[in-house]
């Protein structure tokens, strides 16, 4: 971990707009870099003159360093406006990412919430090759909310089994329309053997959860990212407290047999 919470210069090299509120923006050191970042760990982005927060890390490598963010407030909303050449500062990374999806024998089942895919794509493109299958279910509220849309396509010429649904379809729709836990009955895995990595709203990784364990995985074998404000990122504050757990030290990535009854805990 970077010791330093004094953000480094990132310039933003090229940004992509996903959706009408969402930009992917892929931004190189300026300087001093940031250690090495797993998946499912954060950064703090900094907008100069605005604040901070953090961002979890859906890609980038050879010093390059990718973050997907939704304009939900003003500090998010002044990263999502920056143009190619706009400097941010980052520091990070921080908390405990998803577990290797290498180094085992099973099934690779991926399941994403709207923005919950960012996190997960780093997880799919380390996945993707391996020995297993790699099974990745998408949901959103609407087709206009489905993020990497272009790698769908590459996902699947790699061997995965990747299924898109949305709760309400528009006139172009031809896909399936759903909750994302409807997905899982046309998924092809061995649940006995396998290892699944949920991210989106709460009350969907929770419904998802419950819903793979009764499928047949072991709840330790079902990771989930923790949905908790985050302000410091380095567990001085406490506002992400969760139970026993502060979820930018203890988390963000969880099993779920530590999550489930956590997900019952008011939000402080």
């Amino acid at each position: 971990m970077n010791a330093s919470m004094t953000p480094l210069p990132y310039r933003v090299v090229h940004r992509r707009d996903e959706t009408a509120d969402t930009v992917t923006l892929t931004l190189e050191a300026r300087g001093g870099r940031l250690d090495r970042w797993a998946p499912g760990q954060f950064t703090m982005v900094y907008a100069f003159g605005v604040g901070e927060v953090p961002v979890s890390v859906s890609g980038g490598a050879d010093g390059l360093i990718r973050h997907t963010v939704r304009s939900v407030g003003a500090v998010t909303q002044a990263i999502c406006a920056a143009r190619v050449g706009t400097e941010l500062g980052l520091h990070g990374p921080y908390g405990r990412g998803w577990p290797p999806s290498r180094g085992y024998d099973g099934d690779v089942v991926v399941v994403a919430g709207g923005i919950g895919l960012a996190p997960l794509r780093p997880v799919v493109t380390a996945a993707l090759g391996r020995a297993g299958r790699v099974v990745v279910l998408i949901g959103a509220r609407a087709p206009a909310d489905l993020i990497f849309t272009e790698e769908y396509d590459e996902w699947r010429a790699a061997g995965a089994q990747v299924l898109v649904t949305v709760d309400r379809a528009d006139a172009g729709w031809t896909g399936h329309v759903g909750v994302v836990t409807t997905l899982l009955g046309l998924a092809s895995f061995g649940p006995r053997a396998a290892h699944a990595y949920v991210c989106g709203p709460e009350v969907m990784m929770r419904h998802t959860a419950r819903a793979l364990v009764a499928r047949g995985l072991r709840a330790h074998d079902v990771h989930v990212s923790l949905e908790r404000n985050m302000r410091c990122g380095v567990a001085l504050c406490g506002h992400c407290q969760l139970g026993p757990l502060l979820v930018c030290r203890d988390g963000p990535v969880t099993g779920f047999d530590v999550a489930e009854p956590l997900f019952e805990t008011r939000e402080l």
